[in-house]
């Protein structure tokens, strides 16, 4: 409380609160002055939300080796930068499914699935591949 606030307080005797104080003298507070880089001051006002996919939204992208031939979510898929992806590749050989750029690795068994989960923190274009084989099973656009 400013000086002239509590002399003006200490004069308006017997209010026991603020709020009385004001209305009993009359006084109110000076504005701000006007700035263009000012916050607004309404307790109304809802903070702002980040838009994007919710902390718990997780994006499933399946793909399938089989004799040569990678079948499923192929070519580029998008992904939205800060979700959480789950690779699901299941393959007819065993190899290793390798996200590069994240440097993250899964072990595939012949005719059986393995699953790479990872959070999309880099943007970019990420190869997804069999690393053994070097063939590419699909290329992650991270944005």
């Amino acid at each position: 409380m400013t000086s002239a606030r509590r002399i003006a307080f200490l004069t308006c005797t017997g209010l026991t609160t603020a709020t009385l104080w004001i209305t009993a003298c009359g006084t109110t507070t000076p504005a701000a002055p006007a700035s263009s880089t000012a916050a607004p001051t309404s307790a109304s006002t809802p903070p702002s939300t980040p838009s994007g996919p919710s902390p718990t939204a997780t994006q499933t992208i399946r793909i399938s080796y089989t004799d040569g031939t990678v079948t499923g979510d192929t070519g580029r898929v998008h992904v939205t930068l800060g979700s959480t992806v789950a690779l699901v590749v299941t393959s007819s050989v065993a190899d290793e499914v390798h996200l590069h750029g994240y440097d993250k690795k899964v072990d595939v068994p012949a005719h059986g699935t393995a699953t790479l989960t990872f959070t999309a923190t880099i943007p970019g274009i990420f190869e997804v591949e069999l690393e053994k084989l070097s063939k590419t099973l699909v290329m992650l656009e991270v944005s």
